[in-house]
């Protein structure tokens, strides 16, 4: 979520002496990381501030940014460094495969172990106590979301993968935000999070290969067989109606992420990707969080607000409306 950190970082710098620079002391590595987790902060306080309903004018917009620009000036020459220096450092990273992987070290240590960009792969998503559910159609429905699906990777349930692709998708977007001034890294990473929402439109990368999209469809499409198959109670009939709603803002909101994506692929220029990529961070998010949209403080199931946090939440509230059968 780190899109404007400094746009003189990386662009400015001839590749004739960035060439030739010398690997930086290890003091100085660890010196630059520690800006660099400060600035890190700094970016995701503005993508909070900029992704509230508030500020969605564009003058807002301009403001945030311009206060983010100062903000990072200030911490640069806090830390004892000129623009220039900070500037001449961070361009050595790009040249110099041991420096940078000795900063990408730092970096992880003092954000207490968080994964290096581009260097950890996602960790599986740990699995859910399985529910006790009745027996039926509305239990196999709704085991169809919770417990196990047929095509599934390792036959999860559907909301398990659907959280699991929304995990990788927004890692991936932080990536790319890490790194402003490189055009081709913003569009990598790009297509990763093309792969983690639809893998039919982007065959390879980071995630499971069956998508955000197709998980969170089948979420709704399932829980709402459950709400009408016989038997099923007034409980599952009303909140599957939520848990459906939220999930398919979420495919809504995996259908914005991949307009996006491909713009960022499309872009010519590191600036106007990098801006791109604020966005993306912030749609990768509420796949997972959802958004308050209305700003009455809470984030609903409904307009538009709800991502898979609120369809796992309604599907709890579902299952404590039923009474499983003796022995499920």
């Amino acid at each position: 979520m780190r899109p404007l950190l400094l746009g003189l970082a990386l662009w400015s710098w001839p590749v004739a002496l960035r060439a030739q620079a010398a690997p930086l002391a290890a003091a100085d590595v660890k010196a630059l990381a520690t800006v660099q987790v400060r600035l890190f902060k700094l970016q995701d306080s503005l993508n909070a501030e900029m992704a509230h309903p508030r500020n969605k004018k564009p003058e807002e917009q301009t403001r945030l940014q311009e206060a983010l620009r100062t903000a990072v000036e200030a911490t640069i020459t806090a830390a004892g460094l000129t623009p220039a220096e900070y500037t001449r450092r961070r361009a050595l990273l790009a040249t110099h495969e041991p420096t940078r992987q000795a900063f990408d070290e730092a970096v992880v240590a003092l954000q207490g172990g968080a994964p290096a960009p581009g260097t950890v792969a996602a960790a599986a998503a740990p699995q859910p106590e399985q529910p006790k559910l009745p027996a039926g159609p509305v239990g196999t429905h709704l085991g169809h979301v919770l417990v196990s699906f047929m095509d599934t990777p390792n036959k999860v349930g559907l909301l398990a993968i659907a959280k699991e692709e929304a995990t990788i998708a927004a890692q991936h977007a932080a990536f790319a935000a890490r790194t402003p001034g490189n055009l081709e890294s913003m569009q990598r990473h790009a297509g990763h999070v093309l792969h983690a929402i639809d893998p039919t439109i982007e065959a390879t990368g980071p995630g499971k290969g069956y998508g955000v999209k197709k998980a969170a469809n089948g979420v709704a499409a399932h829980t709402e067989l459950a709400a009408r198959s016989e038997g099923a109670a007034a409980g599952v009939k009303t909140h599957a109606e939520h848990v459906a709603t939220a999930a398919r803002t979420t495919v809504t909101r995996a259908d914005e992420i991949v307009a996006l994506a491909q713009k960022i692929r499309a872009a010519t220029t590191a600036e106007a990707a990098a801006t791109l990529v604020a966005q993306l961070v912030s749609l990768c998010e509420q796949l997972s969080t959802g958004t308050d949209l209305n700003a009455d403080g809470r984030i609903g199931w409904n307009n538009s607000e709800g991502g898979l946090q609120q369809a796992e939440e309604h599907l709890k509230l579902l299952l404590a409306t039923i009474a499983p059968s003796p022995g499920n």
